[in-house]
């Protein structure tokens, strides 16, 4: 265990130090639970939701995207059921330093973990972030910030059946921030007060529910391997009836095996027909789905596939971190699959202070930015540092432009050298190849 919180740490000094995540509000000290994602975090986040979303949404004739405002009223969360006992964690508090733990993460609810004080009783706490949404003092009404994507789907489904005309079965999918008003955020950005989610809300009839239940644990194991996660590390759990959450009938549980512990990483729930009846009851709006064929009227259940998109990023970043040897000097890499790295290709002269070679391989970065644009230019240091900063950041080509590029020898005139991340192999590549051969690799 010692050794995998070791790695965790020299996760987090990675991203720092090479511009994927800082602390939040850092130089003020910093927000607990909060992390802002820098050049590299962001590229590296965006290429996973378009990785999602072209694979759940733009490559599918039965997905319909939304993009959903933040806030939300409080008429929609009591409906929800978010403010009541299904959305509270249990809280203890050190009587002695003041710090506030789950009450459900502690083995010990006497003594403080922190200075060994005396923990008080335990009692809920609603995780919900409540705002006031009005100009005039005494005026303001109460909204909340969305803990859940979920309910912006269900509270526009009625706008999606007077304008999509959808058929069953059929989902609505969105991307976007979510909040939690964590007692303890920990782990890195693993649990955090706001994170960005990947979810949808597949509807179906209730007779269909287990098989498409079945349908998407299958595709979530697919997305998994594909965006990189170490399947080994990845195990299902069935959630008891009494752990599940409120609105579900049935909930799988995809853990992944974190230094700090086995922790979930997505979830897959039955929600039947919970929260669609729930608002139609509350807002006075027919939520049924008219089979026009059928002549008949009801309202469909619902299968929900949710991904923590902080949570996948930190899963592919431990499955990507690797230390080997290379050229027998020790070297640390992360092994990032080619679809979602954030870059793709760095170019560089052999030497910079040769202005032929500097003009060549400026040609060649222009020539494949055009076609690639997460391509970048380095020539800082030499090329032994070059080769080992990309490889910290997950670059998994290499291009040189050397003196035979420019027909030292003739033979290998319009070549260059293409250097292989994982294994440091080198091939000679002629320039004319070179854009076809980057983009079918990272596709």
């Amino acid at each position: 265990m010692e050794k995998e919180n070791n790695k965790l740490e020299k996760i987090v000094a990675l991203c720092k130090r090479r511009g994927f995540v800082f602390q939040g509000s850092e130089i003020y000290g910093g927000l607990a639970g909060t992390w802002d994602f820098g050049h590299l975090g962001s590229k590296l986040s965006h290429n996973i939701k378009e990785l999602w979303w072209n694979r759940f949404v733009e490559s599918r004739d039965d997905m319909y995207g939304l993009e959903a405002s933040s806030m939300m009223p409080e008429s929609v969360w009591k409906a929800s059921g978010h403010l009541g006992e299904g959305f509270t964690d249990p809280m203890i508090e050190c009587t002695k330093c003041k710090r506030r733990f789950r009450a459900d993460h502690l083995e010990d609810k006497v003594k403080c973990p922190e200075c060994g004080g005396k923990l008080g009783e335990e009692r809920k706490f609603n995780t919900m972030f409540p705002v006031s949404v009005g100009s005039a003092a005494g005026s303001a009404n109460t909204a909340y910030l969305r803990g859940e994507l979920a309910q912006a789907m269900f509270v526009n489904f009625r706008n999606y059946m007077d304008t999509e005309r959808p058929k069953l079965p059929f989902g609505i999918a969105q991307i976007g921030r979510a909040y939690r008003n964590e007692i303890a955020a920990r782990d890195f950005i693993f649990r955090v007060r706001e994170w960005n989610l990947a979810e949808f809300e597949y509807f179906v009839r209730e007779k269909d529910w287990e098989e498409t239940f079945e349908m998407w644990r299958k595709e979530m194991w697919a997305w998994i391997e594909e965006v990189g996660i170490d399947k080994d590390k990845v195990h299902e759990l069935e959630v008891a009836p009494e752990d599940r959450a409120h609105y579900s009938k049935r909930t799988v549980d995809f853990e992944y095996d974190f230094s700090f512990g086995r922790k979930e990483l997505y979830g897959l729930a039955y929600r039947t027909d919970f929260d669609l009846s729930n608002h139609a009851k509350h807002s006075g709006v027919d939520m049924s789905y008219a089979d026009q064929e059928a002549g008949e009227k009801f309202v469909p259940h619902v299968i929900e596939p949710t991904f923590g998109l902080g949570r996948t990023m930190l899963a592919i970043l431990d499955s990507a971190f690797t230390e080997d040897e290379l050229g027998g000097e020790p070297r640390t890499y992360l092994k990032l699959s080619s679809k979602i790295a954030p870059v793709k290709a760095a170019v560089f002269p052999l030497l910079k202070n040769k202005p032929e070679l500097v003009e060549k391989a400026r040609e060649v970065y222009k020539m494949l930015k055009k076609e690639i644009p997460q391509v970048v230019w380095d020539d800082n240091g030499n090329i032994g540092k070059r080769y080992r900063r990309q490889d910290e950041i997950g670059t998994p080509f290499c291009i040189t432009i050397d003196f035979d590029t420019l027909g030292e020898k003739p033979e290998l005139k319009d070549t260059v050298t293409l250097r292989h991340r994982d294994t440091g192999e080198q091939e000679r590549l002629l320039l004319s190849e070179l854009a076809n051969f980057i983009s079918e690799k990272i596709k």
